[in-house]
């Protein structure tokens, strides 16, 4: 069997995704800015959505919000009026990772990957570092409730 390299392309199927699933499931326009390879720490989030991948390519993808855009965007998401974080809207945006991978996974059938459940970590200004041998980028998102930033690292596997 041979590998498979990872390039920019791998990205599309998550940013379709990540658009796909804030038009149908929160009902918001998210458009996406411009790609960003990253290299060194991660930005500082307050509440990110983390699904591992594994299979053909392995890696993760997250979706990471400033606290305030998670409260207003899970809000519209479960039909709530919270004003804090609460256990609903840390379920809520684990499952909106799950989704966006879920969707973003069709599109990748030649890696035949395999995706965990949902994780989600909450502290203002954490960060998400992956290992040093992943191909990982950032797409910032703008919605109408306030930005977010879609992470997404994979190697492929033999």
């Amino acid at each position: 069997m041979s590998q498979i390299k990872i390039k920019v392309e791998h990205i599309n199927p998550f940013v379709t995704s990540t658009i796909e699933t804030f038009r149908k499931m929160v009902g918001l326009e998210a458009k996406p800015g411009k790609l960003i390879i990253k290299q060194g720490n991660a930005d500082d989030y307050d509440i990110s959505g983390i699904i591992g991948i594994s299979g053909g390519a392995k890696g993760m993808v997250s979706l990471s919000f400033p606290k305030e855009t998670a409260i207003k965007v899970t809000n519209k998401f479960i039909g709530a009026s919270s004003a804090d974080v609460t256990d609903d809207t840390i379920d809520a945006i684990g499952e909106l990772a799950n989704i966006v991978a879920g969707y973003a996974k069709k599109g990748l059938g030649e890696f035949n990957i395999t995706i965990s459940l949902p994780s989600v970590i909450t502290g203002s200004n954490h960060r998400i570092k992956e290992p040093k041998d992943v191909f990982s980028f950032i797409v910032p998102f703008e919605t109408e409730l306030g930005g977010f930033h879609l992470a997404v690292s994979l190697k492929s596997v033999e």
